[in-house]
């Protein structure tokens, strides 16, 4: 689901940018950025959901996925929650998208054990079961992927060290 989250809402901005020539989401770089804002919206408000609710990952759900090595998992999952709201906001805001891209591609990486833990473990979220690895490692490869390329971080080489002139580069 954040899958398509994340597609979708990029492609909803493009768009924008596109038809309405909205000069903010006039790239697929800005407007990937200000998608997968929207996904970590989506998926941080799980994070703070009580435990009684059940049609969608609630909290209690959230700490069930947390490796057994991670101490105090309940604050974890709390904090995860909080570094995905401010990661959002810093990605569609242009003066701290790059810094937020590194940020989260870190909190992906440094997330990606909950995940494994939680596939292996058969954990449940919203009574369904937890993405299955070969699905979810690519998926969160995906994601520190995009919020490298939203944060500039993965633009071409040639773009970086092409001459600032109309000169030919020297040989």
């Amino acid at each position: 689901m954040t899958l398509i989250v994340l597609i979708v809402a990029t492609l909803v901005f493009r768009l924008l940018g596109a038809v309405l020539h909205l000069d903010r989401f006039a790239t697929w770089r800005v407007s990937a950025a200000h998608g997968l804002a929207v996904m970590l919206v989506m998926t941080a408000g799980a994070h703070f959901v009580p435990p009684g609710v059940t049609f969608m990952p609630n909290h209690a759900d959230m700490v069930a996925m947390v490796p057994p090595f991670v101490p105090f998992p309940a604050f974890v999952v709390y904090l995860t929650g909080v570094l995905e709201l401010a990661g959002a906001v810093g990605l569609v805001l242009s003066a701290t998208r790059r810094a937020a891209g590194i940020c989260l591609a870190l909190l992906f990486v440094l997330m990606l054990p909950a995940n494994v833990h939680a596939a292996l473990a058969g954990t449940t979220f919203g009574g369904e079961p937890a993405t299955p690895l070969w699905q979810r490692v690519p998926e969160q490869i995906l994601y520190i992927g995009v919020a490298l390329w939203a944060a500039g971080v993965l633009e071409r080489r040639a773009a970086r060290t092409a001459p600032a002139s109309g000169a030919s580069p020297a040989l």
